[in-house]
């Protein structure tokens, strides 16, 4: 092993068996999809129980009314990894004049205004339909009764409640009335209840209970999401204006032909080689090829510069996502993305060779034959228009900007807002799927008390400037940061592994994969490791701004580590020892069979689970 030794300390024990592993996070969530293999599911049953349990029991990282990316394999087919598409698009009415019409130059980062075609929930029962093996009504089951009967709740979801009250109380009181009821912030380890959620997942059960096959009485629970009652609450809900994180007031513009004509639906996985493995992203419309392009650039780098737990690693890893993250500025976006270009080893070498061993403070996306870099606004601060006075000073904060509204979901501080959630599941046929739900977080848009969820704020991602490749357009989905990975070697998937964080979620993965193909860790002591990430790249939330050369660390990185990386020009943040990355994993050895699962510590909220 070339690399620094992991401690000898872990968190957790890397689980090992050859039944079956679930690892996601939250421990519920965990439970529920171990459960479902326990009684004779596959990894597709598991995971849609345990993403469907997810949006209870971690309402504030997600939701019904989000979105959900995945990357699977089956065991008929182990060698092609599968993209399982569940970002909705812009509705018909979210055009750049819309917006500025409303006197907004940014899609805001909550309400309506933000909202892109609910996804989630149809990713999960195409899913379910065409791999799973369970009937919908088992399935659901865990999260009905977790939404029916109560749960206890986190501590984390009580403090974002607490940090959007002022807004709950006056301007979105059905929010308040759903997620403080009497007035009360729940405490943690408080049962809290959500029965208008069970009601709508029961009532989209009931939907197909006439038909007479298992593929038909899911059809018809998604017919009933896309064209029946949810579709009319939520459509009938956003008609009432209601404040946005610019500080003001707008009504949504979702209709039921939008919700209608959107289908989830797979695609195949972007790869690059590493090492001898196959990494395997979604496509550009959303980050993960930003994975992919800055694996490309670090294999040309000797084993010494790719040691996240070295100066020297740590300085090379930090360049190569600025750079890779630069190209996803430029070029990303459900447009005609000149991919291969991007991924080939001549334009790895060319991006490669822009590193020196001082850090860059510059926006430097590349240069693609035929094709024109966009650069976005560069604001290192943002002002809403709505709250600025004439001289361009502040004169108020809007209700909820800064208060859990967005997914950056970790500050400078390392302190978390709204998130992301994520689950992996291995099977011991094979089956294996790394998943990421998000959006339609609590404090995302105001509740709809008839459905018990409310929707995302996933346009935020896009640009109001004209000729962007992620400019909002009307049946253009947002260029997501929704990124699960999967990992081949010799042409079998051998890893499931995610992470949430927004802009960091890739950051945050590239470490593990480093710490695992090429420092020989097992994955809890790669999950455990301290890690880091750049902020030197515009932001994909609200409101989309940059800090040129910042980084972010774990303090456990070492007090040499840092001060090197400092005397390299990088503005460091320490945002404490545990604090970054959330990631989860699971691992098939397919020449024994052997299965493996980590989680993280960080929060005190994920877990495996298996045997």
């Amino acid at each position: 092993m070339t690399f620094t030794p992991p401690g000898p300390f872990t968190t957790r024990p890397t689980l090992r068996g050859t039944f079956g592993m679930s690892a996601s996070t939250h421990w519920l969530a965990t439970a529920a999809a171990q459960a479902v293999l326990e009684r004779g599911g596959n990894a597709f049953d598991a995971a849609t129980a345990g993403a469907f349990v997810l949006h209870v029991v971690e309402p504030h990282l997600n939701g019904p009314g989000g979105d959900m990316t995945g990357v699977f394999v089956t065991a008929r087919d182990p060698g092609t990894p599968v993209v399982l598409m569940g970002q909705g698009p812009a509705p018909a009415g979210a055009t750049p004049e819309h917006y500025r019409s409303e006197g907004l130059d940014l899609v805001p980062g909550s309400g309506a205004l933000a909202a892109a075609v609910p996804a989630a929930v149809d990713a999960g029962l195409l899913l379910l339909r065409d791999h799973g093996t369970w009937e919908l009504s088992a399935v659901l089951e865990f999260a009905i009764g977790y939404a029916r009967d109560g749960h206890p709740v986190l501590g984390r979801v009580g403090a974002t409640i607490a940090a959007v009250s002022e807004l709950f109380r006056e301007h979105w009181p059905t929010s308040a009335e759903l997620w403080m009821p009497e007035d009360r912030i729940p405490a943690e380890g408080d049962l809290v209840r959500n029965p208008a959620y069970a009601r709508t997942l029961e009532r989209l059960v009931h939907a197909g209970s006439a038909e007479s096959s298992r593929q038909a009485r899911i059809d018809a629970a998604r017919r009933e999401w896309r064209e029946g009652f949810v579709a009319q609450a939520m459509v009938e809900f956003v008609q009432t204006p209601h404040r946005h994180s610019s500080g003001t007031d707008h009504v949504g513009v979702l209709a039921l032909g939008d919700v209608a004509a959107f289908e989830a639906g797979y695609e195949a996985a972007a790869t690059v080689e590493f090492r001898g493995h196959t990494i395997a992203k979604t496509g550009p419309w959303g980050q993960g090829p930003a994975l992919l392009q800055t694996v490309a650039i670090l294999d040309g780098f000797d084993d010494d510069h790719l040691d996240p737990s070295t100066e020297r690693g740590a300085h090379t890893i930090l360049e190569a996502q600025k750079l890779a993250l630069a190209d996803r500025e430029a070029y990303y976006g459900d447009t005609d993305v000149p991919l291969g270009y991007l991924l080939s080893a001549e334009y790895a070498a060319s991006r490669r060779a822009l590193i020196t061993e001082q850090a860059s403070h510059e926006l430097r996306p590349g240069r693609v034959p035929g094709h024109t870099p966009f650069v976005p606004p560069l604001r290192t601060e943002y002002v809403p228009p709505a709250l600025a006075n004439d001289d361009g000073g502040t004169r108020r904060r809007a209700h909820g900007a800064g208060s859990g509204v967005g997914e950056p979901t970790v500050l400078a501080t390392g302190e978390t807002r709204g998130d992301t959630c994520h689950i992996d599941v291995v099977d011991r046929w094979g089956n294996m799927i790394s998943a990421t739900p998000s959006g339609g977080w609590l404090q995302s848009s105001p509740a709809i008390p008839e459905l018990g969820f409310c929707l995302g704020t996933r346009l935020q991602m896009t640009w109001l400037e004209p000729g962007t490749p992620s400019t909002l357009t009307p049946g253009k989905r947002p260029r997501t940061t929704l990124t699960p990975t999967l990992v081949l070697r010799n042409g079998t998937a051998v890893a499931a592994l995610g992470s949430p964080g927004g802009d960091q979620q890739d950051q945050w993965q590239l470490p593990y994969l480093l710490r695992t193909i090429v420092g020989g860790y097992t994955p809890q002591q790669a999950i455990d490791a301290p890690t880091f990430h750049t902020t030197s790249m515009p932001g994909s939330f609200w409101p989309r701004t940059w800090e040129p050369g910042g980084a972010v660390v774990e303090d456990r990185l070492g007090e040499d580590v840092i001060a090197g990386l400092e005397r390299r020009g990088h503005r460091i943040t320490r945002a404490g020892d545990w604090t970054l990355g959330r990631l989860s994993a699971v691992v098939r050895d397919p020449l024994t069979g052997v299965l493996q699962a980590a989680a993280n510590p960080r929060g005190a909220q994920g877990y495996a689970a298996g045997r």
